[in-house]
């Protein structure tokens, strides 16, 4: 059995409506169909979860709201002419939506969880009356009714156990299942929206809840490349990566597949294919357990960069002998609520890599301010121009020349490397670089390792 999830761009538009249905129709197997809200249909247009949120500030701020219901009524209805529905699917989701603005909610949190999810809500709703006029049994599946149970907060959702108690309990029939991603319901009642990547993760979640032999995620690229082809021409598409590779590179830019989305995926041991809707036919790239990764032929499997770190940079003389330096750091950070992301050291320095999206100039400048007060260090920088490369590969832990080539591949352009370090999984070698040499240091290495040689990893 197959979940298989598709994003909004697959679902803004009834061509692309009717590419899904081909493909779910293709495949007996394909019995759990995930959905995102309709997306853009071309550049410069509007999402419809953009249009839910003007569409939820607009009744928070009493303020007239029925173009925005039309401009969204207008989307689904646009599908539904396109399969010729009958009226009874477009006026149950102009109901639906009409009653959102006259529905009470607890706070406003919880107001625009609920309008938020009503994209992915309604487009379920939609394709199972699709599927069903195009002659493939379907049936819509309220995530309340699956026990689809959620925690945390009302629009940054975490699953709770007990939903995959209640998913194995799930009697499949004949039919094709039709599941609105994105949110869930709190033990409470109330809807609750994942973060980005939402749908994502509702797909990763069903897989293992239902223990799928596999989690199909269509998008709109062929497969996830070796490189940004941004800053690449033409990269090498990777047919097969472990988990721990994806998490890897996600963290460092990444953007096909929403990281977090993976871990239910991890946890049930469910190979995940991301496919694209506009070309079925192509392989993709399939997710795997490490352990069915056998003799890459390559040590590399991807290159990703991330520009929003910044660093902090500590010199101490015998800070190597001074007990309690670190952790009267860590407490500063405490009292700011401030995490880190990385800290390389050695004995007289001390470099601190955060996410520098995460941190006002406000806070920066007090956080400097406290650790001048406090530790009193020799010498204190904060750097801004500061860009992190990893370069991660399972085979990167079975040979002993990719360090030196990396670093030859930079320094012989003449790329300085400001922190260099290998995880402890030694799957993956992180690079400090300056911005302006970030894009540039993964075209040599892609360079070095590929030869933009054509050939599939």
């Amino acid at each position: 059995m197959k979940v298989v999830k598709f994003g909004g761009s697959s679902l803004a538009t009834g061509e692309q409506f009717n590419k899904v249905v081909s493909i779910i129709d293709d495949d007996s197997d394909r019995k759990v169909v995930v959905t995102s809200a309709p997306g853009k249909r071309f550049d410069g247009d509007v999402k419809v979860t953009d249009l839910l949120i003007k569409y939820a500030e607009a009744v928070l701020d009493k303020k007239e709201y029925s173009d925005i219901v039309n401009d969204i009524l207008s989307r689904y209805a646009e599908i539904s002419d396109y399969f010729e529905l009958d009226d009874s699917t477009i006026d149950s989701i102009k109901q639906k939506l009409d009653s959102l603005a006259t529905t009470k909610f607890s706070d406003d949190d919880h107001l625009m969880a609920a309008f938020k999810a009503h994209g992915e809500y309604l487009n379920a709703i939609l394709l199972a009356a699709v599927l069903n006029s195009e002659g493939i049994k379907a049936k819509f599946l309220d995530p309340k009714d699956a026990g689809f149970l959620v925690g945390g907060e009302p629009n940054n959702a975490d699953v709770l156990e007990d939903t995959y108690l209640n998913l194995s309990k799930y009697k499949f029939g004949d039919e094709r299942i039709v599941f609105p991603g994105f949110f869930g319901y709190s033990e409470n009642g109330s809807i609750y929206t994942f973060t980005r990547g939402g749908s994502d993760i509702t797909g990763a979640i069903l897989s293992r809840g239902f223990k799928a032999d596999l989690y199909e995620n269509f998008t709109d690229v062929d497969a996830i490349y070796v490189a940004n082809n941004h800053v690449v021409k033409d990269p090498v598409a990777i047919q097969k990566m472990s988990y721990r590779e994806m998490r890897e590179l996600s963290y460092a830019g990444f953007s096909v597949f929403q990281d977090e989305a993976i871990i239910p995926a991890v946890q049930g041991q469910v190979p995940v294919n991301v496919k694209n809707t506009n070309n079925p036919s192509a392989p993709g790239t399939l997710i795997v357990p490490e352990q069915f990764l056998f003799n890459p032929a390559n040590p590399i499997t991807g290159i990703a960069s991330s520009k929003r770190f910044s660093a902090l940079y500590l010199h101490r003389y015998l800070l190597n002998k001074e007990v309690g330096f670190t952790l009267q750091l860590l407490k500063i950070f405490y009292r700011y609520g401030i995490s880190y992301e990385h800290m390389p050291s050695g004995i007289d320095d001390l470099t601190i890599i955060f996410d520098r999206s995460k941190l006002s100039k406000t806070t920066i400048k007090n956080l400097c301010n406290d650790i001048k007060e406090t530790l009193n260090p020799d010498y204190m920088e904060w750097i801004d121009d500061y860009a992190i490369i990893m370069v991660v590969g399972e085979g990167i832990a079975h040979t002993v020349d990719t360090m030196g080539k990396i670093i030859d591949s930079l320094t012989q352009n003449n790329i300085a490397i400001h922190m260099i370090n290998q995880g402890a999984s030694r799957i993956s070698i992180m690079i400090g670089t300056r911005l302006k040499d970030a894009d540039k240091a993964v075209r040599h290495i892609y360079d070095t390792f590929f030869n933009n040689d054509d050939d599939e990893v």
